[in-house]
This record gives C-alpha cells, sequence and structure tokens, in this order.
C-alpha cells in the first residue's frame, strides 16, 4: 500500500476570480488616492493654519498643525499599505482595512474643521473597507 502524498489547501484549488482581483485592484487604487487626499490635507493644515476655520466648543480641540500632523502620516501610511494590497499580501489587506478605519476615525473627527473633505475621505474609506473584505478567500496568494 502506497500513501499519497497530502495536498496543501490551496493546491489545485481555482485562480482568484476576476471580481476579486478587481476589487483588490480597486481597493489598492482607492487607498492611494485615499492617502494622497488625507496626506494633502495634512499639508495644507501644516502649512496655512488659517485654511481651515476652527470651531468652538467641540470635544476634540486639537491645532490645526497637529490635525496636519496626523493627517500627514496616516495619509503616507495608507499609501504605503496600498503597495502591499496591490501585491496581493493577506498582512497588506489587514493593515489596510485598519487604516482605513482609522482614516475614517480621523476624518469623522476633523468634519467640523472641513466638513466636505472628510466626507470625501470617508465615503473612500469606505469603499476601500468593503473591496478589501468582500472577496477575502477567492484572492489569496
Amino acid at each position: 500500500m502506497t500513501q499519497q502524498p497530502i495536498a496543501s489547501p490551496l493546491a489545485g484549488s481555482k485562480p482568484p476570480s476576476t471580481w476579486a482581483t478587481g476589487f483588490i485592484i480597486f481597493a489598492a487604487v482607492m487607498m492611494m488616492l485615499s492617502g494622497a487626499f488625507q496626506a494633502l490635507a495634512g499639508l495644507v493644515a501644516l502649512f496655512e493654519n488659517e485654511f481651515y476655520v476652527t470651531t468652538s466648543d467641540y470635544v476634540l480641540q486639537l491645532d490645526t498643525t497637529t490635525w496636519g500632523w496626523i493627517h500627514l502620516l496616516l495619509g503616507l501610511l495608507v499609501v504605503i499599505a496600498s503597495f502591499a494590497v496591490l501585491g496581493g499580501r493577506i498582512w497588506g489587506r489587514v493593515i489596510g482595512v485598519t487604516l482605513a478605519a482609522l482614516s475614517a476615525l480621523a476624518n469623522f473627527a476633523f468634519i467640523p474643521y472641513y466638513p466636505v473633505w472628510s466626507l470625501v475621505v470617508i465615503t473612500l474609506d469606505v469603499f476601500v473597507i468593503w473591496a478589501l473584505t468582500v472577496h477575502g478567500r477567492d484572492n489569496v496568494r
């Protein structure tokens, strides 16, 4: 009696669907856009303090320079993570979902300073989270 070799779970499995691949590429491109938008908002806050209107009686009363650094660093991290997502790395998708959620929360807190911009970035972040999680097992490398 000869024993059959044990096949790995990914051996013989079907290739990733075109929908899954399309959603992952969509998420990576949206991460690049969202991160670039956020970094741009951070640069504006750093170089032009009077561009954003500060509001009184708001829970998070941070200086616009502080918001600038938060947005700049978070935006750059999202752009960097998008390259890992394009590379098909599972850890890139996990980091992408985490950073998109953090980005959405930061922009939610930033709504009183620049509402339209914040809502656009939150919308992009929601699309990124959806696209990274909708076909999770279909596109694993």
